[in-house]
């Protein structure tokens, strides 16, 4: 079966890099393509690494030339993918590549975003464990998928099989990412200009006002094993991102004390344990550790681990494509499951070097 599909937000970095994955997918129909500002525009003008999809035009973006597709994909800044997904109840799936349906709590969508509130969607990282499983279990047969935010899955991917296992201390963690500038989309902006860019190191969103902060704590808890009676209430987590001079990619660098009597043993047990047998997110051999270098361009998340007696911390080191696995990778590999495809279908683990 060929499943059409109609990209949203598509002359944008996420949407371009949706519409790249999808062009080598041979299940996929890439039928329609929309934008704002930019509708009535070839969309090669805006994606001309597309060669392939040179002969779409990009159209507005409005429920009605959206319905009608086996499948839509919402790659719309924040706070604006609610009025399309409202409308779309007839597509059998539809996917947001933005923040609007991922969060569960009203009170942290109101503190960190605004706007109005709408109910969260299946979130669309397959490996993260939730409750003793993984959260592809809660995408096969999805109809609503959330892909989710890129530092937060990053994070989230990092620590939570720790936080499941219970050797890390998940009220005490601290998160710095090194990302590429393109995680903030392609809106000209002046901290992002070349000019401020090349050459230094900028921070933003210091002292916990990340927008993926609640996203993280949200995922974190839900790693929490019912079984053990422990809630996920206590985490707590000091997140700092820097904008550094590469264009895509991220280097999460997190740390968390270990708990009481848990062994070196138990700790990488944890993450083997959890990621032993994934494809798309590996954990390195003890003493190796990952660059952004290594998975630009795959859908690739790699981790590295160190335990640190003299501090009493984990370190976990991740790098994944902000573009791929941290966005449109997810998002397909989610699409994958919910229509029981393969799950690694269009999708590498091979990066692209130098």
């Amino acid at each position: 079966m060929t499943y059409s599909v109609a990209v949203s937000g598509a002359s944008g970095y996420a949407g371009g890099e949706i519409l790249r994955l999808l062009a080598a997918h041979p299940d996929i129909e890439i039928r329609t393509v929309t934008a704002h500002s930019n509708a009535g525009q070839p969309l090669v003008q805006h994606q001309p690494h597309l060669r392939s999809l040179a002969h779409l035009t990009l159209q507005d973006t409005t429920p009605e030339i959206l319905a009608g597709h086996d499948i839509v994909v919402l790659a719309l800044p924040h706070g604006q993918s609610g009025q399309y997904t409202d409308a779309l109840g007839d597509v059998p799936l539809v996917i947001d590549a933005g923040a609007d349906h991922r969060l569960t709590s009203q009170d942290a969508w109101d503190a960190f975003y605004g706007g109005t509130f709408h109910d969260a969607w299946s979130y669309g990282v397959p490996e993260l464990l939730v409750d003793g499983t993984k959260q592809r279990e809660r995408l096969r047969g999805a109809t609503r998928i959330a892909a989710p935010g890129c530092n937060a899955s990053t994070v989230s991917l990092s620590l939570a099989p720790g936080v499941a296992a219970g050797v890390i201390d998940p009220g005490d963690i601290v998160s710095v990412l090194a990302v590429g500038p393109s995680g903030a989309g392609k809106s000209l902006k002046t901290n992002l200009l070349a000019s401020e860019v090349l050459g230094t190191a900028n921070p933003y969103a210091v002292g916990g006002t990340h927008r993926h902060i609640p996203e993280i704590r949200q995922a974190l808890a839900a790693a929490v094993p019912a079984s053990t009676g422990a809630s996920g209430d206590g985490i707590r987590i000091s997140f700092t991102p820097v904008i550094v001079p590469m264009s895509r990619g991220i280097l999460a660098t997190s740390t968390a004390p270990i708990v009481p009597g848990a062994s070196d043993a138990d700790i990488r047990a944890a993450w083997q344990n959890a990621y032993g047998d994934e494809t798309f997110v590996q954990l390195l051999p003890e003493g190796v550790f990952p660059r952004t270098a290594d998975v630009l361009g795959a859908n690739t998340a790699l981790i590295g681990l160190a335990i640190d007696r003299a501090a009493n911390r984990v370190t976990v080191v991740a790098a994944v494509d902000n573009l791929v696995k941290g966005t449109a990778g997810a998002a397909i590999q989610s699409m994958n499951i919910a229509l029981g495809l393969p799950e690694d279908r269009a999708l590498s683990v091979n990066g692209v070097a130098p």
